[in-house]
């Protein structure tokens, strides 16, 4: 349990803009800051962070709330998790109780995988420099690529000895669950038919690279054998887990990320050596996406620290040709793509370990070019004495132009290619405007479907009715949180992804979370703060309560209130009791049976509070049209803004909005 004084300490120190800038690139708008929202793709700023409110709220997904919000709802934290990672930054130091056996077990599985994973990590590198053949191997293999201490230490590299399950009897003895050890895929479990099982290690015999998220956590680790072995891959990496997921993970981006945001630009290569080498000889701004096909996943993560990649590719020209498809997906998030191509026989690492960094950066200054022009210079030399692979050349090149969003840029490339090609403009235009064509029809269908949404008007009751309707909804907050706080469930949210023809649609997800937290989150989302005082008191005082204590008990908390808060607590709770009597369908409130689940409950409780706000607001903004004729526009962008997120709430309650 983290003490008051830590997290109030917490609190007073970490700054919203400097802990968001770990992980966005904000940009200075009047006296806030602006960036690319990190949980949905766009690719108009539509997050905004107040430094004097200490505040964000991102306008596209709905989300808000203050500097731990923030930790919580993107690195998917608990509370006590998101204080921790805070405390860390700001180097304070933490108050809190030796956790004992028993609440170690009752973890939840990531919060047990990413401890695990930690673990393993702390293992690994203590072999590599204190076990005999840690360090005659793993140790002697990093030195000879070049690597200091100093480095080796920075990326937390390991290594795993060379024994069947060595790694797997350790983490058992130190009261590892090995459910979590196959899992996190550091073990193998193999059953014989007779019942038995036997485990194995994994990463047995091979030098480890451990691989950290944005805040610095061991989602999965790379492994690479050292012996000769025609059987067993080079490089192994973890497998897909509930922590680890390979396609929105950028090896060193943790290191990486603060550079990348300071030098508006960053390095994309291909392995763990290369990442490791670059930053050891100076150059911290590089990525890599571990061997695997570049993932839209991936390059949103770039995208939220810079807008500009420079893909670092070796001397082979078969693989840097297969590579170049990969790079078409960067132009479609509509950011400007250079690409550097090293001389033959040389890599990213090779070519990092010979030159000074003096002659690396000048090398890179003087070789990045342009992506299309490239790309068009590249397959014009191929293809320069075949006319049928000329053509497909030219097609290839402008379909890869046909994904830049920005319509001048498609321009400006086309009349490039147009030169090195040796082609007219206009049989350039007319194949980009084929392939743009069907892309452009579907964006105008949906374009108009949501100017007509967004100008619905929807019926409201008198203003006195909403003031009761809201004090209920509050009022149920509070139950909800006495009764359930401490109950965990799954819930279903949804998440902004693009369908099948690259449409933006509402995704579903569902995640795990205990009530209070889902309440939390949720509330501070929209920076919602309850209209009646005393259960704007006992929120907080729950809140805080659920946070602190493990063990937090509803009735203790009763006991120790006030007589007129404990009565009306008590009221609160036997409030259920009374749903079948009331006509709450009349006053906008949909409550539940008890046959329904928690999760449904809350979520719905939580939805038509929002939508209740939503709509008073709308009203707020209309009476206003009436009354400012020189902000109108402004005042129907705002109204169509908020339409749009009610129709959404609205569907997710699976209500219809009267017209």
């Amino acid at each position: 349990m983290i003490s008051k004084s830590t997290i109030d300490q917490v609190y007073e120190t970490a700054r919203v803009e400097e802990v968001i800038g770990d992980f966005v690139q904000l940009k200075k708008s009047g006296a806030n800051y602006k960036g690319l929202s990190p949980f949905s793709d766009e690719r108009t700023p539509s997050f905004m962070v107040s430094p004097v409110k200490q505040i964000w709220k991102d306008f596209s997904s709905g989300k808000g709330g203050n500097v731990v919000a923030f930790i919580m709802e993107h690195e998917h934290f608990s509370y006590p998790e998101a204080i921790k990672y805070l405390a860390k930054k700001y180097n304070i130091e933490i108050e809190e109780t030796e956790q004992t056996d028993e609440q170690k077990k009752v973890l939840d599985e990531m919060e047990s995988m990413y401890l695990l994973s930690e673990y393993a990590e702390q293992q690994f590198s203590k072999t590599l420099w204190e076990h005999p053949l840690g360090k005659s191997i793993g140790l002697t293999y990093f030195k000879e690529r070049g690597f200091t201490d100093e480095t080796i230490k920075s990326f937390h590299l390991g290594y795993c000895l060379d024994n069947w399950d060595d790694f797997t009897n350790k983490a058992l003895e130190d009261k590892y669950q090995l459910e979590y050890l196959e899992k996190t895929g550091l073990s193998i479990v193999k059953k014989s038919e007779d019942g038995t099982s036997k485990n194995f290690d994994r990463f047995k015999g091979r030098v480890m690279f451990p691989i950290h998220s944005m805040s610095g956590r061991v989602l999965g680790f790379g492994g690479r054998i050292l012996k000769k072995d025609p059987k067993a891959a080079k490089y192994l990496n973890s497998p897909e887990s509930p922590i680890y997921h390979k396609s929105k993970v950028l090896y060193g981006i943790y290191h990486a990320k603060a550079s990348i945001a300071k030098q508006d630009n960053c390095y994309l290569v291909e392995g763990y050596t290369d990442v490791i080498q670059f930053h050891q000889r100076g150059i911290h701004n590089v990525v890599s996406s571990s061997g695997t096909a570049l993932t839209p996943d991936q390059i949103r993560l770039i995208n939220r620290l810079t807008k500009n990649i420079t893909v670092l590719f070796d001397g082979d020209a078969a693989g840097l040709r297969a590579s170049l498809r990969g790079v078409d997906l960067i132009l479609a998030q509509g950011m400007n793509v250079k690409v550097c191509s090293f001389p033959d026989g040389e890599d990213p690492d090779s070519f990092a370990k010979n030159n000074s960094l003096e002659e690396v950066q000048s090398y890179l200054d003087e070789n990045s070019k342009d992506f299309i022009g490239f790309k068009a210079s590249l397959f014009a030399e191929e293809s320069k004495d075949d006319p049928i692979k000329r053509a497909q050349t030219i097609r290839e090149i402008v379909e890869s132009i046909a994904k830049i969003p920005d319509t001048i840029q498609r321009e400006v490339y086309i009349q490039s290619c147009a030169k090195i090609m040796e082609v007219s403009e206009a049989v350039l235009f007319d194949s980009l405007a084929q392939i743009t064509k069907k892309d452009y029809s579907n964006a105008q269908k949906l374009a108009s479907k949501t100017r007509q949404e967004a100008f619905k008007v929807v019926k409201h009751k008198p203003e006195e009715q909403k003031l009761n309707v809201l004090v209920e909804l509050e009022r149920k907050i509070i139950e909800l949180l006495l009764l359930y706080g401490s109950h965990k469930d799954r819930f279903k949210d949804e998440i902004l992804d693009k369908d099948s023809d690259g449409n933006l649609v509402h995704k579903p997800v569902e995640v795990d979370y205990k009530v209070y937290e889902k309440i939390y989150l949720d509330l501070q989302q929209d920076e919602i703060e309850f209209s009646q005082p005393h259960f704007k008191t006992i929120y907080y005082q729950l809140i805080q309560g659920f946070n602190q204590n493990e063990d937090f008990k509803v009735q203790h908390f009763i006991n120790t209130q006030d007589q007129e808060f404990s009565s009306m607590l008590s009221s609160i709770l036997m409030e259920d009791e009374k749903y079948l009597l009331n006509n709450w369908e009349s006053k906008n409130i949909f409550p539940k049976e008890k046959d329904h689940s928690i999760a449904q409950l809350t979520t719905e409780t939580i939805l038509t509070l929002r939508c209740n706000l939503i709509s008073r607001r709308i009203e707020e903004l209309k009476q206003q049209t009436r009354e400012e004729e020189a902000n109108i526009k402004s005042l129907l962008e705002e109204i169509m803004d908020f339409q749009k997120l009610l129709t959404n709430l609205s569907k997710r309650l699976n209500r219809v909005l009267v017209a």
